[in-house]
């Protein structure tokens, strides 16, 4: 591909994106708390010393304030233990968003507003998973690939109720990432509510650097390339032609995109890499304000991926991954394979205070080409394929030793996974038999591990690295995807024996 047109193409969706956007100013909070003090010293000034003539300030009188400059007031005036003033008003922008109901909008003080912009710029520390608040619950979005959380299981819509023995119902999505950063090798426990499961289940993460890659890509012996984006940020648009570029010089025939996992980022990103796939002309998004308005952005002219192409979505795929996958579908005829994808059909605008401090807000929806709103319905595959019913065991987390006689629910996980990798363990009914001890002897025996037919944590940690290989390799939702596109691709049945 032409990286000159590359940089224009990327340019135009930045132009385009700002022809819709109105950013809205809200450093009038700010200056509304200075206005009080300014106003009621003046007032105090004139009544004192001015014969208690009548003070006009040239301020607008805004008279829906009236009870919050009186709980300020009150406050000043009796609460008896010490406070900072910051907190006051960064407390009181906090209750506005949150009155809003709204899980996307959200206010930042400055130390949180750094790390959201870590999340887009640059690598941090911590165990990698996108949440958000939904219901007063902290919920995974999707883990990112690679990174501590997606090694130690955690899945898309996971509940997170505690960190560290700290409930965290309640809290906004930035209040919990504070506790759940951390520094790299410094461990974190947090207490998940899986969906379906009666109990809660204790994880604790090792933190860790989050990549920084966002496209990762392979190519298999009949020429199919797989290109997985895990997120929409800065970068990835130029990693991804490149991905191309790359695939391309290998002579590369079809292509999978995956887009699973992938929480979504920056729309200008959506847009660009849209443009790849979407006939010039056609309409990639429509963006409608609340006053019904509609800016519909349309693919460009410019380099176009030609090779037959199907793109792969589950319940990890949000936002900016579902205006990809819409707009491919809608407009080029892509068909997507796996699951329905997550359900975010809303736009957020970013405003920074003169602190460096950020309010988030949502600011707009984004309609589908053909008008859909996927708001918390998400966006169907043309082919439904399920994921093995391994693929979503939990985390099998053990500070001890599971052996025989002893009966727990980690060890009716471990007989799940035993059984999964082909191994017989008996009932599986948390129960460490003679049957599962033989299985796991099996295991140990074929993994080149000391042969005891007792699960530790070394023995633990390698049966969950088999069960992820295994997953990676037989794969069925890539799987149904590749079928399909080595018969649209008219690639020889030889070729793909």
């Amino acid at each position: 591909m032409d990286n000159e047109h590359q940089d224009v193409t990327k340019e135009e969706a930045k132009e385009t994106l700002s022809n819709y956007v109105n950013i809205k100013k809200f450093h009038f909070v700010m200056l509304l708390f200075f206005t009080v003090l300014a106003t009621a010293g003046i007032s105090i000034f004139a009544l004192s010393f001015g014969d208690e003539k009548a003070v006009t300030v040239g301020v607008q009188e805004r008279t829906e304030f009236n009870k919050l400059y009186e709980a300020y007031d009150t406050i000043q005036e009796d609460y008896f233990l010490e406070y900072e003033e910051e907190d006051l008003i960064n407390g009181a922008i906090n209750g506005m968003v949150d009155a809003l109901g709204d899980p996307y909008s959200d206010y930042m003080n400055q130390e949180e507003t750094a790390q959201f912009n870590e999340n887009i710029t640059s690598s941090f520390q911590g165990i990698g998973a996108e949440i958000q608040s939904m219901n007063d619950l902290i919920t995974v979005v999707s883990p990112i690939k690679g990174s501590p959380a997606e090694r130690a299981g955690i899945l898309p819509n996971d509940q997170i109720l505690a960190v560290d023995g700290e409930s965290i119902q309640g809290m906004s999505a930035s209040e919990a990432v504070m506790l759940i950063r951390g520094e790299k090798g410094t461990d974190v426990t947090l207490t998940i509510q899986r969906p379906g499961a009666d109990e809660t289940i204790e994880v604790t993460i090792t933190r860790d650097d989050i990549p920084l890659e966002t496209v990762y890509y392979e190519m298999n012996d009949q020429n199919v390339a797989t290109v997985q984006l895990t997120s929409f940020s800065e970068t990835t648009f130029d990693e991804l032609t490149e991905a191309l570029q790359d695939l391309e010089s290998q002579g590369m025939e079809a292509l999978v995109l995956d887009l699973r996992q992938n929480p979504g980022g920056l729309l200008p990103q959506a847009i660009s890499i849209s443009n790849l796939f979407v006939p010039a002309g056609e309409t990639i998004v429509q963006i409608e304000e609340s006053n019904g308005e509609k800016q519909v952005i349309t693919a460009q002219e410019g380099d176009k991926v030609e090779v037959p192409t199907a793109v792969v979505i589950d319940e990890g795929s949000a936002s900016a991954s579902e205006i990809v996958a819409a707009a491919v579908n809608e407009t080029a005829d892509i068909p997507l394979f796996g699951k329905n994808t997550f359900g975010k059909g809303t736009v957020q605008t970013a405003e920074d205070f003169s602190d460096s401090s950020n309010i988030k807000i949502t600011t707009a929806r984004w309609l589908t080409p053909n008008d859909n709103w996927v708001h918390e319905e998400g966006v169907a595959p043309t082919t439904e394929v399920d994921m093995p019913e391994y693929a979503s065991l939990p985390y099998l987390n053990i500070d001890s030793n599971l052996e025989e006689s002893m009966l727990s629910e980690d060890i009716r996980v471990a007989e799940q996974m035993l059984n999964a990798l082909g191994l017989n363990p008996g009932n599986i009914d948390g129960l460490f038999d003679e049957e599962t001890v033989s299985a796991v002897e099996s295991y140990q025996e074929e993994n080149e591990l000391e042969v005891t037919g007792i699960i530790d944590p070394e023995t633990a940690s390698s049966i969950m690295l088999s069960l992820r290989e295994q997953l990676e390799e037989n794969d069925p939702q890539v799987n149904s995807a590749i079928d399909y596109l080595i018969e649209e691709a008219g690639i020889e049945a030889e070729e793909a024996s």
